[in-house]
């Protein structure tokens, strides 16, 4: 099928944003097949259509890895998927990811000039799904051209987003690159955190063999700070630079009495066991509780996708509660309205005050408080404030707590020389360089709990800088 890339602005602007097609909420809510089903070509071409190809991209500017959005999109409105394909994959290495879990509504697609005032804008975040998609089955296996060697070695700590990026930016050089993983599997938070339901990890591992292509090794079950240090990388192992991207993942809890009651998860453990450890198959190793009502506290992507693997794990009520309104919610509005269509039940402006347990310490109840909104807070968002005598309780017998992370201090620990923050952050400079030379961060462990593609950005400027700082070291050899 072929397109029409020279339509007429008035022309584009007679299309509508087409919508992406999706499991039925009452068939999904019982499976972890993926929600979305992605644009066919007829489609994509229809939407990418609808682009106006402004000289004066904006688009660009909202995406941390700065595809040439324009320059894919009108390739797909060309009908040109292999040259939309060439033009996305030299911009970003983890596009099938990125299409499908990047908060695009509130970073390209919220620059596009199509969105503005009234009107809805492109679909960009679809569209790079389905170019990805694509990519993928046409193009799987093909060999990338080898750069020359320039002889030096990067270690790379951490195989999420930001681990990944970097690599694959740095493999484009000619590095020789080697990532650690502490876990068993590839992918970081890309398969420990996010539901398959929501991105499947045959696409991780798709993408993450893509890089393997291209030259980066992979070591598995390797823990920075306990198998090697920083310092053993860079003498011992003869590393001459090291990313480290080893994110965020100390879970925070809320303070409140009878979190050490049974059946009380933070939400990285319990999706940690149902995504990587398989813990919704019968004879898992590692299992998690199913229940019949599971209530989940927080209002970020990972509160979602713990309520809503709750939902499938069996539960008959899944609850999600958070103490301000949907409209502070930070996460996704899709997957709000997703885990809308599948029966999540929503308490809003509503904190927890205890967890309430029974005779025997397993979890009974959760005690809550109603909230009102007061004035704006650092974050902008309007303060919560409890409502006295608005005391109830919701009957439980699963709590998740999903209230965010910081940072592991094992790696930090154990690499005195490295400056973090009060909060145990690794700190900086303007291109990633930490107070060791050498050594750059990025992703969570450097900016705290972040999305997906803003560690991906963190990674590919690392990688810039990284080799910036070889060649400048190759000179003065």
């Amino acid at each position: 099928m072929s397109g029409d890339n020279k339509l007429k602005p008035s022309e584009r602007m007679k299309i509508q944003r087409q919508a992406m097609p999706a499991r039925e909420g009452h068939q999904r809510s019982a499976c972890f097949e993926e929600v979305n089903l992605g644009f066919d070509e007829r489609l994509a071409v229809l939407e990418a259509q609808r682009c106006l190809e402004c000289k004066d991209a904006k688009c660009i500017s909202g995406c941390p890895v700065q595809i040439d959005i324009p320059g894919f999109v009108s390739r797909v409105a060309g009908g040109d998927l292999a040259g939309a394909a060439d033009i996305l994959l030299r911009d970003n290495a983890l596009p099938g990811i990125s299409g499908r879990v990047c908060p695009q509504e509130k970073q390209c697609e919220a620059q596009c000039v199509r969105g503005k005032g009234k009107g809805c804008s492109v679909a960009i975040g679809h569209l790079e799904r389905f170019v990805a998609d694509w990519a993928r089955a046409h193009q799987n296996g093909r060999s990338p051209v080898a750069p020359k060697p320039t002889g030096f070695k990067v270690a790379v700590v951490g195989s999420g987003p930001a681990g990944l990026t970097a690599a694959g930016e740095l493999a484009r050089k000619g590095h020789a690159v080697t990532v650690f993983e502490a876990l068993h599997e590839p992918g970081g938070v890309l398969v420990y955190g996010i539901p398959q339901f929501r991105l499947p990890k045959e696409i991780v591992k798709a993408e993450v063999e893509s890089l393997t292509r291209l030259g980066v090794n992979i070591e598995c079950n390797v823990v920075i700070g306990q198998t090697y240090t920083i310092d053993d990388l860079m003498t011992e192992e003869g590393y001459h630079a090291v990313f480290i991207a080893n994110g965020a993942g100390l879970p925070v809890f809320l303070g409140i009495p009878g979190e050490n009651l049974k059946g009380v998860y933070s939400a990285n453990e319990y999706l940690t066991r149902v995504n990587l450890m398989r813990a919704w198959r019968d004879d898992a190793e590692t299992p998690v509780l199913k229940v019949k009502h599971a209530v989940v506290v927080g209002g970020g992507n990972t509160a979602m996708d713990g309520v809503r693997t709750a939902k499938r794990l069996g539960a008959e009520s899944a609850t999600l509660v958070y103490r301000r309104s949907r409209t502070e919610m930070p996460a996704r509005i899709e997957e709000v309205q997703h885990a809308e269509e599948e029966g999540i039940q929503f308490q809003m402006l509503t904190n927890p005050v205890e967890i309430l347990g029974d005779e025997n310490g397993w979890v009974r109840a959760i005690r809550c408080v109603r909230m009102e909104l007061g004035e704006p807070d650092a974050s902008g968002r309007r303060s919560p404030i409890p409502i006295p005598g608005s005391e109830f309780e919701i009957p439980c017998e699963v709590v998740i707590v999903a209230v965010g992370t910081r940072a592991n201090p094992l790696l930090t620990q154990t690499t005195p020389d490295l400056k973090v923050n009060r909060k145990g952050y690794i700190e900086v400079d303007a291109d990633g360089m930490t107070s060791k030379p050498g050594v750059f961060a990025g992703g969570d462990i450097v900016r705290g709990a972040a999305t997906v593609i803003l560690a991906m950005g963190d990674g590919k400027r690392a990688a810039a800088a990284i080799d910036r700082y070889l060649t400048a070291k190759r000179a003065t050899q």
